[in-house]
């Protein structure tokens, strides 16, 4: 997993994330370990989701790394360049490469060998064995915008998640990270509120939530009125080359006051360096456990992948943060 990979400033960054992954992806081999596919949360492309941006940003750094890449799509994905006189819509490239009925390859690839990726919307749910990964689009303000019909639909997909929690992790990643202790753009609290309503209508917690937005790695925990913790985990420092500093503690412009924030804690951060979200949900005879490995890619003077692993977390689906194991902070 990671968010906002793309940016045409500084592109060494974005391909030092990219030839990392793909090392990973490459060396581990058939066994178990080896990642089934990569999961993006957004911001493809940048600044506008033009679909030129595609190669020099995403296809041309991701060439080599041959599993499924799934999407979000970021608040750049969809904006539009309003002086673009071929009047582009929103999306348009986006789902041309990540939304089709069947893969193949695409116009704007320049060969890459990658074909477009079959997902049927922008927001969808991705069903998997042992998780129901609901997959949500949070569109083009800086805080985040959830339409009624979205809603609603997600209401009605959490309802159906939870009919089978029992076997299966709930999972939910959109763009806009709800929670955030960066200068830069800060927790949604849109999007706090959307999920918190839409969690109590459909009487269901996920097991964690994932997002991008911010350029950065921040896992949060949210203990819940019935007792249960949500991970919040933020990984978007996935090579655009601007990264985001975390708030000192009581800095005074950037309050953490709110009474949306009560009961969450940041449980670590990196904001210094580049990096990716390995995640793993294996199934034993105690039920789910979800694992996750957070790497940073060190910032040499080559594109040699070097991921250096900074944060590692275990814990079994459905239970709380104090059952969590073997937690490594550096």
């Amino acid at each position: 997993m990671a968010g906002d990979t793309g940016g045409l400033v500084l592109p060494v960054y974005k391909h030092r994330v990219a030839n990392a992954m793909i090392s990973q992806w490459a060396e581990n081999g058939p066994a178990p370990g080896k990642p089934v596919f990569f999961f993006h949360l957004g911001d493809v492309v940048y600044n506008y989701g033009a679909a030129d941006e595609y190669y020099p940003q995403f296809f041309e750094p991701y060439r080599y790394y041959r599993g499924p890449i799934f999407a979000i799509p970021g608040n750049h994905d969809a904006d539009v360049d309003p002086f673009d006189p071929e009047g582009v819509k929103s999306l348009d490239a986006f789902m041309n490469v990540f939304c089709d009925q069947a893969p193949r390859p695409l116009p704007f690839d320049r060969n890459s060998g990658r074909k477009s990726n079959i997902q049927p919307n922008v927001y969808f749910t991705l069903n998997t064995p042992l998780a129901n990964i609901i997959c949500l689009y949070s569109n083009v303000p800086r805080f985040g915008a959830i339409s009624a019909e979205q809603r609603a639909w997600f209401i009605d997909e959490l309802k159906t998640a939870r009919e089978n929690k029992a076997e299966k992790a709930l999972i939910v990643c959109l763009h806009h990270a709800p929670y955030s202790a960066d200068t830069n753009h800060g927790s949604s609290a849109h999007m706090q509120l959307f999920l918190n309503s839409a969690f109590d209508e459909a009487g269901v917690l996920p097991d964690v939530v994932f997002s991008g937005h911010v350029h950065n790695y921040q896992r949060f925990s949210k203990l819940y009125p019935n007792g249960k913790t949500v991970p919040f985990i933020v990984a978007g420092a996935g090579g655009y080359a601007d990264l985001h500093k975390i708030a000192a503690p009581g800095d005074p412009d950037f309050p953490d006051d709110s009474p949306l924030l009560d009961n969450v804690h940041l449980e670590n951060y990196c904001d210094h360096t580049h990096g990716f979200l390995k995640t793993t949900l294996e199934k034993n005879k105690n039920g789910l456990t979800f694992s996750g490995v957070y790497y940073i890619v060190s910032n040499n003077d080559n594109n040699i992948p070097a991921p250096v692993e900074f944060d590692s977390f275990e814990f079994a689906i459905g239970n709380r943060p104090a059952e969590w194991k073997d937690a490594n902070i550096r």
